[in-house]
């Protein structure tokens, strides 16, 4: 069962201690570099964890060949926009949800990196309560910058720029969840020094998610500590999980209705430890 790593919550006046958030939803992101071979992994978390919704990337399979049955199985409805051998999105949801998008509006792309639904929460007594947009991304790479793949990463973000202004406007509690593909500060990355030139920390890719934010969104982790050695991936290779060499590229963007909501944040670091895991942990967030 993996822990609670890194947990920050937010000042709410009351006392720590789990009680106090037992009402709250859980909403998570984690790419899994493979469902099926990280089947294993992915259903010991979310029976230990047991968030309400989950964005997964990197499903690197067709729609078809998604483990679906033991997801629901753990009591999760499944959404995916699969993609054969690389890349490939899904939401997993414990309450009902409608599916909005399969791709990004505006943006043709043969590559399935992004899925977005309405999910209908419960409510008081057996009755509906509110619903919250939930919009699950991969970001592209973008290396080698410059050339092609990084004109294709900054023209997936202006579109899912775009996008989210556009969703803004219907002033409702939205989370983009994902895997971003950028280092947005120096403290974000172990040895900042190291990525000047990728296209993960390139001022330009920086300035564009800073674009994506300054729309009115919240980075979820930055809400509640400004902490640096917070990280979500450790590559395979150059023992950099065993050096702590990580950087920060996975990310909750919250509305303001959902930041308003928000009480802890969450990185499931241990992930990372187990045996052929992935190189990306579990990030969440919890909204009362």
């Amino acid at each position: 069962m993996c822990g609670l790593i890194h947990a920050f919550p937010r000042n709410t006046g009351t006392l720590p201690g789990e009680k106090r958030y037992a009402h709250g939803m859980i909403i998570a992101s984690f790419n899994v570099n493979s469902v099926r071979q990280r089947l294993e992994h992915l259903s010991r978390w979310l029976v230990a964890r047991s968030p309400d919704i989950v964005c997964l990337q990197e499903l690197k399979c067709l729609d078809e060949a998604f483990p679906r049955a033991e997801i629901e199985a753990l009591g999760y409805n499944v959404a995916t926009h699969g993609q054969k051998t690389f890349n490939g999105v899904a939401i997993l949801s414990k309450h009902p949800m409608e599916i909005e998008q399969c791709g990004l509006p505006g943006f043709e792309d043969e590559q399935a990196r992004y899925i977005e639904a309405v999910v209908s929460l419960p409510g008081k007594d057996n009755q509906q309560g509110e619903a919250i947009r939930v919009c699950g991304v991969y970001f592209p790479n973008g290396n080698p910058a410059p050339g092609p793949k990084y004109d294709y990463k900054m023209a997936f973000m202006a579109a899912l720029t775009e996008h989210a202004k556009e969703l803004l406007t219907y002033e409702e509690k939205l989370v983009i969840a994902g895997d971003y593909n950028i280092i947005p500060e120096a403290r974000d990355a172990k040895f900042p020094e190291a990525w000047t030139q990728d296209a993960l920390a390139l001022p330009e890719s920086r300035a564009a998610l800073g674009r994506l934010v300054n729309l009115g969104f919240t980075d979820a982790l930055r809400a509640t500590t400004d902490s640096a050695g917070l990280y979500t991936f450790w590559d395979y290779q150059a023992g950099a999980w065993q050096r702590n060499n990580g950087i920060r590229i996975d990310h909750l963007l919250l509305s303001p209705r959902a930041a308003d909501r928000l009480i802890e944040v969450g990185i499931d670091k241990d992930m990372r430890a187990e045996e052929k895991p992935s190189d990306h942990v579990p990030i969440w967030c919890r909204l009362g």
